[in-house]
């Protein structure tokens, strides 16, 4: 951690240099209230994001702005006192995107650290700190995170606060970044409410806005936002429950292309994307590629805008052939071929795919038969078998699975032939639990060993909240899980309950020593999942 990094304050109202805590403007009409983002890095740009929200939860989901443009500055600096300036510019907030702003600033120097800040009517925002990709032909190791699936409802945002602390260089967001549910909609299995949600379930572009705006409002999302540069996709709750592809999902209302519409506008207008992800109507360009110079490719996946409605009506099922149906999609033909393209040219030494749903094979019935959730790969088999097949074919170097969606940590070898564990290992899946969803979550040793036992090839298994931080070198991959004893009260601690590495080449997982020992939790029984 360099000298520039210790300066660097976490803030319990977000994250702020000290030197500027001073001048960044807290008076009446600040409309810097949902804080500084930055994401897409490339070798030589970065996107820059705010929007202006004095009142974020005002009423029209226009955060308390007039209804016309209004002229921000933005600044990009090499040090944190903003003394050697290197790009700026004014660009309008335009009443018609929620005064969102997405500045692309190209130019820059690749591999090092940059800051950034935003002013618009003598208000100075946050000051927020991000990075550019390395140059082609080097690779510095890489410190990332992985999070996904933060209901708001259902806890306090600290697994984005302990992330923050680890001091990433780079956060990967899985998907499930907001949630739709009216108040109480979804409840914790205990039944609780930590803090009420905005009114109303989302279907109108004004309750997605407001909803944004509400969990921008959470001061440890804000610090981490403003820590690193974000790579971000959606899942399924930023639109609605399970929706797939033109199908609706759980809510059984109509209008759901409009709300597929309002759903991806404002995802789009309180995320870091660049121009290319711009909506048009109900569809978005999410899927895209990004080098990390030759240490990683990551191929970020959409997988729900080009699928086929979940088989057997959905939920977890022992009983369900139309999943096996060899004409299934879940990622699409054109996105497919994207992808087996990308990595039959990748020359980088890792390449991660970054996606939303459980990819190898999970078994929750003991014994003969099978019993699986519908929602993931398991329900889209031969999708998987081409999947796993393209990246056995394009000889793509240490192929790993970046995974949400679960609300369970999960480790796995990706295997050719998931019924027997012997085949052929094609990769790994690492997939990330939830920040808050589901709540404080449990630790059920006796459940677990049953689950592993009849999943072989899953190495790690916990009910727990929490986050991934990876490490990529050119020699290994490491993953310590983190996971919190409880997300319904504040500033809960974190812990690494597992460590594993990945050696280059290797294919498979290799459990490493974790850094302080499991703490205890209340033991429930271990089952299907219950995500919603």
């Amino acid at each position: 951690m360099d000298l520039t990094r210790r300066n660097f304050m976490i803030g319990t109202a977000g994250l702020t240099l000290a030197p500027q805590r001073a001048s960044a403007s807290r008076r009446t009409g600040d409309p810097f209230t949902l804080g500084v983002a930055s994401g897409a890095p490339t070798a030589d740009g970065i996107v820059l994001w705010t929007r202006l929200a004095p009142r974020p939860l005002a009423d029209g989901g226009h955060g308390g702005m007039p209804d016309r443009n209004v002229d921000v500055e933005w600044q990009l600096a090499e040090d944190e006192r903003f003394t050697r300036v290197v790009r700026s510019g004014t660009v309008a907030a335009r009443s018609s995107w929620a005064h969102s702003v997405h500045v692309e600033p190209t130019g820059l120097q690749p591999g090092r650290e940059y800051f950034y800040r935003f002013r618009a009517g003598g208000h100075l925002s946050p000051t927020g700190r991000t990075r550019t990709a390395p140059a082609p032909g080097t690779a510095p190791a890489l410190a990332f995170g992985a999070v996904s699936c933060s209901n708001y409802e259902q806890g306090y945002f600290t697994a984005y606060r302990r992330l923050a602390e680890q001091h990433p260089d780079l956060i990967l967001h899985l998907g499930d970044y907001i949630y739709e549910y009216a108040p109480g909609g979804y409840k914790n299995s205990d039944g609780k409410i930590v803090r009420s949600h905005t009114a109303h379930r989302c279907q109108t572009l004004a309750e997605y806005r407001l909803r944004h705006a509400q969990y921008k409002t959470d001061p440890d999302l804000r610090a981490l936002h403003a820590l690193a540069p974000w790579i971000a996709v959606n899942d399924d709750h930023e639109i609605e429950n399970n929706w797939a592809g033109v199908h609706p999902g759980t809510s059984g209302r109509p209008n759901f292309a409009e709300r597929k519409r309002a759903g991806y506008r404002a995802y789009y207008e309180h995320m870091p994307l660049r121009r290319s992800a711009l909506p048009h109507g109900s569809s978005m360009q999410l899927y895209r590629r990004l080098a990390w110079g030759d240490l990683a490719t990551f191929h970020v996946l959409d997988t729900r805008q080009f699928r086929d409605d979940q088989p057997c009506d959905d939920g977890v099922r022992d009983d369900c052939t139309q999943r096996l149906a060899t004409g299934r999609v879940l990622v699409g033909s054109t996105q497919r071929k994207w992808l087996a393209a990308g990595l039959r040219s990748s020359r980088a030494r890792w390449n991660l795919l970054v996606q939303q749903i459980f990819m190898a094979q999970h078994d929750y019935h003991l014994g003969p038969g099978k019993e699986v959730l519908l929602d993931t790969w398991d329900g889209y088999t031969a999708e998987r078998d081409r999947v796993l097949g393209d990246l056995v074919a394009s000889g793509a170097r240490n192929p790993v699975v970046l995974t949400g969606d679960i609300h369970c940590h999960y480790a796995s070898d990706l295997l050719v032939d998931f019924d027997d564990p012997d085949s052929r290992r094609v990769g790994v899946e690492l997939v990330t639990t939830s920040v808050t969803s589901d709540g404080d979550g449990y630790d059920a040793p006796a459940g677990r060993a049953i689950e592993l036992a009849e999943n072989p090839h899953i190495a790690y298994a916990d009910q727990r909240r929490g986050f991934i931080a990876g490490r990529l070198t050119p020699t290994e991959l490491r993953a310590d899980f983190h996971t919190l004893p409880y997300v319904t009260k504040r500033n809960a601690p974190s812990t690494v309950t597992a460590s594993f590495t990945v050696a280059d080449g290797a294919h498979r997982l290799a459990r490493s020593s974790a850094p302080a020992a499991r703490a205890p939790q209340a033991a429930a029984a271990a089952g299907a999942p219950r995500k919603p």
